[in-house]
């Protein structure tokens, strides 16, 4: 059920999680983009951490790269956090950029598209969840998770069946993430969050 306004393109950031050499990710995030970017409701930008030259240690001033990042946040109303699973959780790279905006994400939704071995990045996404509820944001309760065992040589080596349930569960995120993400801007044009 697709849900059109003649509000606004909804500003979605796909958030690519992964900074690893060979990573997924970028093949993940670049599929779900195609699909997202069939629907005139959304306007899509994506937001690869690997972009982004981060400093290891936090500074006491911002550096540009942060500051770039905390922008792209801030101009974002919704969000789809494409992240892989590693050792049970989400990647350390992903955490230390969701770290450095605070305000910029509250009341906004935030998507999952996760993938690993066996639990398809499951455990990654409970993580993240929990962050992003600190951050005064909403996750969606419906996602893409993709268990890399069931695919062949790469994530997209699937059978007719697997490719349709997937296009499905994209569907179903995006639907929600739409409505979520006029809902909250609607909210926050009405009244001022207060945390």
């Amino acid at each position: 059920m697709r849900q059109h306004s003649a509000a606004a393109p909804l500003r979605v950031a796909v958030i690519i999680g992964s900074t690893r050499e060979g990573r997924l990710g970028e093949s993940i995030a670049r599929w779900f983009v195609e699909r997202a970017g069939k629907r005139d409701e959304l306007e899509l930008s994506v937001v690869d951490l690997a972009d982004f030259d981060f400093p290891a240690r936090y500074p006491d001033v911002p550096t540009e790269p942060m500051v770039r990042f905390t922008a792209e946040v801030d101009r974002a109303e919704a969000f789809v956090v494409v992240t892989p699973e590693y050792n049970r959780s989400f990647p350390a790279s992903l955490k230390q950029a969701v770290d450095f905006a605070y305000d910029e994400w509250h009341t906004k939704p935030v998507a999952f598209v996760s993938y690993g071995h066996g639990s398809g990045g499951l455990y990654a996404v409970e993580g993240l969840r929990t962050v992003f509820t600190e951050l005064h944001t909403v996750t969606l309760r419906n996602g893409v998770s993709i268990n890399l065992f069931d695919c062949g040589d790469d994530a997209f080596d699937i059978d007719a069946a697997a490719e349709e349930h997937r296009d499905r569960e994209a569907c179903v995120l995006l639907d929600q993430l739409g409505w979520w993400g006029v809902a909250l801007r609607e909210a926050r044009a009405a009244r001022p969050y207060i945390c």
